[in-house]
């Protein structure tokens, strides 16, 4: 196996990415396109034949309802109008009572949880048409009637469903750094054989708290993680995300080729297809009880409405760190209404204009 080396696509730094060396895949934030209308970029990036895999942000799978039909829809059609060998989704809820938070947020990491996020997988899994990774989030905070360690939690849904896994090493060193977890003993845990592909993120400690930004380079110790699974196993592909503050493309370069030098591939070797651990049907599950979703549903929502500051962090919870998640919301959803917000003429000629400068 060859391992393939790839870069998150992002709209800001579209030719970019069509541009530097080494890019062998690329991954895509599903709901930042259109099926029907594909951005010019990434169709010049499949006639090339480098496979695009969309990631998925709004399935909610570990939230207390099923995942609406609507949502696996487009995404199924998504990996249809991009050949996509597998689609991608998070193990977080990001819904409350039919309202979107803005933010991957942490499941309870109890039984209970755990037979929701089964079932909420199999339908995804059933509606999507290509195989589905999933990843473990990063996260501030913490249930504190978690009964599962992340790893097995993660663990067991992948046995149970037959799914794969995304593993991410920025956020196996996000939960050393916040909760003490050791990264070591979660990769004797996690199910490496079902790895489709790896995460490989850059972020910063502030208050003795790690925040997963995306915005930073990578540091040594992700590095370091991602060497231990590829000594471990054999990596179907890593990709490295970046979600703002980007860089010039000399040292986007740069980052591909330590990843690439970290995950053991030799530069001269060529990529083969991404080549993906063999299907699994996972084990036949009974139904989940209503009552359990809806149990699921009050906590979920009790901590959704601290984190937007409508009500007091709920019994058990760390206020401290729900104040430092709260501000991490705040922050973002401001970033996305800036984002959208209505621009004149001459800002969005100059916005063009820069991204085009900065990629030659």
């Amino acid at each position: 196996m060859t391992t393939r080396i790839g870069i998150g696509w992002r709209p800001e730094i579209d030719l970019a990415v069509e541009r530097l060396p080494g890019v062998e895949f690329v991954e895509v934030i599903a709901e930042q396109i259109r099926p029907d209308r594909l951005p010019e970029s990434l169709r010049v990036l499949r006639a090339r034949g480098i496979p695009v895999v969309p990631h998925g942000v709004s399935l909610s799978l570990g939230g207390a309802q099923a995942p609406e039909p609507d949502r696996l829809a487009r995404l199924a059609a998504c990996a249809r109008a991009l050949d996509a060998p597998l689609v991608s989704e998070h193990i977080a809820f990001v819904r409350s009572h039919g309202r979107d938070v803005g933010h991957l947020l942490p499941v309870p990491r109890t039984r209970a949880s755990l037979d929701v996020v089964v079932a909420n997988v199999r339908i995804a899994q059933d509606a999507l048409g290509v195989p589905l990774a999933l990843e473990h989030i990063a996260s501030v905070l913490s249930w504190p009637e978690d009964e599962l360690t992340e790893a097995r939690f993660v663990a067991e849904v992948i046995e149970r469903t037959g799914a794969l896994l995304l593993l991410d090493v920025a956020n196996l060193y996000s939960s050393a750094v916040n909760f003490g977890a050791d990264p070591m003993a979660a990769l004797d845990s996690l199910p490496l054989d079902r790895i489709a592909y790896v995460h490989v993120a850059g972020g910063t400690l502030r208050d003795g708290v790690w925040h997963d930004t995306h915005t930073h380079p990578v540091g040594e110790p992700v590095f370091g993680l991602l060497a231990e699974v590829a000594r471990r196993v054999e990596l179907p592909a890593v990709l490295l995300e970046r979600d703002g503050h980007y860089p010039p493309a000399a040292e986007l370069a740069g980052e591909l080729a330590a990843i690439r030098a970290a995950a053991g591939r030799d530069p001269a070797t060529s990529p083969g297809p991404i080549d993906l651990p063999p299907a699994s049907p996972g084990i036949s599950e009974p139904v989940v009880p209503q009552e359990t979703r809806d149990t699921l549903a009050a906590a979920q929502h009790r901590l959704a409405e601290a984190l937007v500051g409508l009500t007091e962090p709920p019994p058990g919870f760390d206020a401290e760190r729900v104040g430092v998640a709260r501000a991490v919301l705040t922050s973002k959803r401001a970033g996305a209404v800036a984002r959208h917000a209505p621009s004149p003429p001459l800002r969005n000629s100059m916005r063009w204009l820069r991204s085009r400068r900065w990629c030659g």
